[in-house]
């Protein structure tokens, strides 16, 4: 999730927060009528989702759900990462990288019935564009902030500039975006489900709501958080939500048969949240449900052996370890930091902890995206060397602390705590003591973190769109108390990326970001890894995205 001014990190932490997938809490008694129908769908999903408008969220479980209901103006092939068009069959931008201009698909309706135009697309884009009050709170509109900057009339100091500038629809099947400069972000962040598109009728009705509160302490809409007869939710997508069922914690939506593109192969889905991993895999078992996200790398061949689908998406991920230099002074000295590199067996971690298909990750970005350089500097395991690096700078009796997150499942990091004490195993192998500082993840760890309270701390990121200022931009453009460094040279040549217009030169910058990274070493990659979706063996399941973006229209029974 890319992040254009110096607030990234902290920014990120709270996207983590929203973004949890938990795990330690037994699945709730329910009424399983539904799985029993041939016509519903019902799939176990880690977490609850945080809104059912996407605009007002920044979370994989909210963005699984709001997906199947509302459509970006550019979209993800399906299983893919290349760009193909969304409710804009075509588009094209001007040379500067300044406009952008959408043609739309004839015939789209939404799911109030209202018809989608030029100027719906404009209804969007101005109404979060002119949010006010604690709409502007990232923990909010943190994807809006992050790819098109601030609004109209910024309220806090802390708030980015805006680069959004306006939208205009020269006819009825035209949108043109424009934008003050040219950035990375773009026109990856037109496929996000935050700026999925919304009916007019519906925006009119969420300008009425006003979200309350500070800091962590949101308070949503009410229109985002139920569902009833007179909801104004109203997006193109294939289904229509239709309830949220909080105490049992299972969000339904229906088939939309005025669908523009081809029909949905259920009836109804459901989403249910089933936070134990154990219990997603027993309620598959038992027929309760028909997938579920997140396979544990030990339960992949018992389910296949069992008759289970269990396909594998692709990398698209990195595991890292992250140094907080002002937490530690010894962090600060660049022998330190290598010495912990070169203490780390992330082979051995990505042999026995990690899916298969997983990989020693060599810099901050997947070997699939462009900028990926075969030139960084390398880390291999090397007690030794560690031990030789930390006698020169006089730190043989170094202490750390480890933070690590309990109770929670990562698409990058499956068991965080077996994580935790092989690294910490490494770590002492060469002399370090290591405290550990397990925290439960929301909202312990990530405020912790956010707020540099972590000399050492295990996260990861999956990317969003294909771009690698995704990922980097995330990270380091600019100083953020999560890293406690400042390295003006790498915050500049972000900042020359992130503006870049020219794709090629672009990617030259971030090969060179990559290098520059990997020099100075703010933290570790670790790994990229595979994570696995199970189905039912009568499902024909949708095609597996490695951005975790998949289309349940595609699912059908056999």
């Amino acid at each position: 999730m890319p992040i254009a001014r110096p607030k990234a990190a902290r920014l990120f932490a709270a996207v983590l927060a929203a973004g949890l997938i938990l795990t330690g809490c037994a699945e709730s008694e329910r009424d399983d009528d539904s799985s029993g129908d041939a016509e519903t769908f019902v799939f176990g999903a880690p977490g609850d989702p945080a809104s059912l408008d996407p605009s007002l969220a920044s979370d994989g479980e909210t963005f699984r759900v709001t997906r199947q209901a509302f459509e970006a103006l550019l979209e993800h092939e399906s299983g893919g990462t290349e760009l193909v068009g969304g409710l804009a069959e075509t588009w094209e931008q001007n040379p500067a990288g300044t406009k952008w201009t959408f043609h739309l698909r004839d015939g789209v309706t939404f799911h109030d019935g209202e018809e989608l135009t030029g100027e719906a697309v404009c209804a969007n884009y101005d109404h979060w564009f002119n949010l006010k009050g604690t709409y502007q709170n990232p923990a909010l509109t943190y994807y809006w902030q992050a790819t098109m900057g601030g609004f109209a009339e910024n309220e806090s100091e802390d708030a980015p500039e805006p680069n959004y500038v306006g939208c205009e629809a020269p006819d009825p099947m035209t949108a043109v975006i424009e934008v003050e400069h040219p950035s990375a972000n773009l026109p990856g962040a037109f496929s996000l489900q935050a700026l999925a598109i919304h009916s007019p009728k519906a925006i009119e009705a969420y300008q009425q709501q006003q979200a309350s509160g500070e800091g962590e302490n949101i308070s949503y809409p009410d229109y985002s958080q139920e569902v009833g007869a007179n909801s104004p939710l109203a997006g193109t997508g294939p289904f229509r939500i239709t309830g949220w069922d909080k105490g049992n914690g299972e969000v339904t939506l229906e088939r939309f048969d005025n669908y523009w593109g081809e029909k949905a192969g259920v009836e109804e889905l459901v989403f249910r949240t089933i936070s134990e991993e154990d219990a997603r895999r027993q309620a598959l078992q038992a027929g309760n449900i028909q997938g579920y996200d997140l396979v544990a790398p030990g339960d992949v061949q018992t389910l296949e052996d069992e008759g289970f689908q269990v396909p594998v998406r692709d990398v698209f991920n990195i595991l890292y370890l992250g140094f907080t230099q002002e937490a530690n002074p010894a962090l600060e000295d660049i022998h330190v930091r290598q010495a912990i590199a070169h203490a780390m067996d992330r082979q051995g971690l990505v042999d026995t902890q990690l899916p298969e298909g997983g990989v020693v990750a060599t810099q901050f970005i997947p070997d699939t995206i462009e900028g990926y350089s075969e030139d960084v500097t390398t880390y291999a395991h090397d007690p030794g060397k560690a031990q030789d690096l930390l006698a020169d700078a006089g730190q043989e009796n170094l202490t750390v602390e480890f933070c690590y997150p309990t109770e929670v499942t990562r698409p990058y990091m499956p068991n965080p705590e077996d994580i935790f004490e092989r690294l910490k195993e490494d770590l002492e192998g060469v002399g370090i003591t290591v405290e550990p500082k397990p925290m439960v993840w929301n909202p312990t760890y990530v405020d912790t973190a956010e707020a540099g309270g972590c000399e050492l701390r295990l996260l990861g990121w999956t990317g969003d769109f294909n771009d690698a200022f995704n990922f980097l931009g995330t990270w380091f453009n600019g100083y953020s108390e999560e890293w406690g460094f400042r390295n003006q040279e790498l915050f500049d040549l972000m900042g020359q990326a992130e503006t870049e217009g020219d794709v090629e030169t672009r990617v030259g910058l971030y090969q060179d970001i990559n290098e520059m990274v990997m020099d100075f070493l703010p933290g570790i990659p670790i790994s990229s890894s595979p994570p696995s979706i199970a189905f039912a063996d009568n499902v024909n399941p949708p095609e597996v995205s490695p951005l975790t973006q998949e289309n349940f229209a595609e699912v059908s029974f056999k």
